[in-house]
Formats: C-alpha cells, sequence, structure tokens
C-alpha cells in the first residue's frame, strides 16, 4: 500500500504513465488518469491497450507494472515526482468494475471498458525543492 511521503504527494494527482516492466524493455502506455483507492492504484483502459491484453493473460499473481506521476512547475522546476513498482490484475468483478468508470474519467477520447488495479510493493520518489529548503 502506498504510505508515507511518496503517498501524499502521488495522492492529488490523477494523471500517471503505467509501464509493463516485463518482458524488457519497458513498454509505457502514455498518459493515464489514475485514483489512489485503500492504498493501490486503479487506472482505467482500452480492449487495445497493451495493458489490458498482459493483465488478461497474467498469473493470479498479476503483471509487474511501474506507474509513475510528477507534478513539477515549469518556471520554478520545483515539485515532485514519484515511481510506483507492483504488480498489476485485470479488475473483472461487475460491481467494482462499475465503481471505477464512474470515479475515472479517461483523458483520451475513446472507449474506456477496463480497469487494472496495483498493488505497489515499491515505491521510490524525488522532492525538487531550493537549495536553502
Amino acid at each position: 500500500m502506498l504510505r508515507g511521503p511518496a503517498h501524499r504527494a502521488a495522492r492529488p494527482r490523477t494523471l500517471g504513465r503505467p509501464a509493463l516492466v516485463a518482458p524488457a524493455p519497458p513498454e509505457s502506455n502514455g498518459l493515464i488518469a489514475h485514483v489512489l483507492i485503500d492504498g493501490e492504484i486503479v487506472i482505467r483502459t482500452h480492449a487495445g491497450a497493451a495493458l489490458t491484453s498482459r493483465t488478461r493473460q497474467a498469473t493470479e499473481a498479476g503483471v509487474v507494472v511501474a506507474d509513475e506521476a510528477d507534478l513539477i512547475d515549469p518556471d520554478t522546476h520545483l515539485g515532485w515526482s514519484v515511481v510506483v513498482t507492483g504488480f498489476a490484475r485485470l479488475v473483472t468483478e461487475p460491481t467494482e468494475l462499475a465503481r471505477y468508470r464512474a470515479l475515472l474519467r479517461p483523458w483520451l477520447d475513446r472507449t474506456m471498458d477496463y480497469a487494472v488495479r496495483i498493488h505497489p510493493d515499491l515505491v521510490t520518489g524525488m522532492r525538487l525543492v531550493t537549495a536553502d529548503a
């Protein structure tokens, strides 16, 4: 579960960049809307997405992914960046899927009928601060 400073930094953000980690090299899925629920990251995705396909084929443990979220001011260059690595699983329970569809509005103008839940195992990040902070 996401806890501590990285969790607090990622919590208000609604946008991330998930990437499939294995097999190498990592495969990015672009910018995706996400939400934190009970310490896990939930994203909506579509039928043609590599993440949807890989999580459909995954073992019970899921598929290893990394999700990056940033908030960096372009003028001051201050902010933060967090990378969460963990196992992603396709959401298949209809009530849970309907809940996530209601919570997440896709950024892309396309049908997003699937949801993936990422359980964080490793959270790393950095804060970009002034030299005197």
